[in-house]
């Protein structure tokens, strides 16, 4: 589906698959790739390209995920930053 997107925004935009990837910094066979679903290609390199074309990431805009980053890292902080394994735990995967 973000590779359908991203194909989507960048036709509107009137961009070849060459300008984006050379705005991206990438080949044009990675956002070939991206548009066509590939799985080999990072899902970093992936998002980058779908916020290149402005397509909405998280049901939000560009605008909007600095915010929805900070919150995020906020409500990481509450957290443990280490989880260690339970050595009474026992798993039943008897099923």
């Amino acid at each position: 589906m973000l590779g359908l997107e991203v194909a989507r925004a960048r036709r509107a935009r009137r961009w070849s698959q060459a300008e984006l990837a050379e705005r991206a910094g990438v080949s044009r066979e990675t956002v070939r790739k991206v548009e066509h679903g590939g799985s080999a290609v990072a899902i970093g390199t992936a998002f980058d390209l779908a916020a290149l074309v402005g397509v909405e990431l998280f049901g939000a805009s560009p605008g909007d995920l600095p915010q929805l980053i900070r919150r995020g890292e906020e409500r990481l902080a509450v957290l443990p930053s280490r989880v260690r394994e339970r050595a009474d735990l026992e798993l039943d995967d008897e099923f």
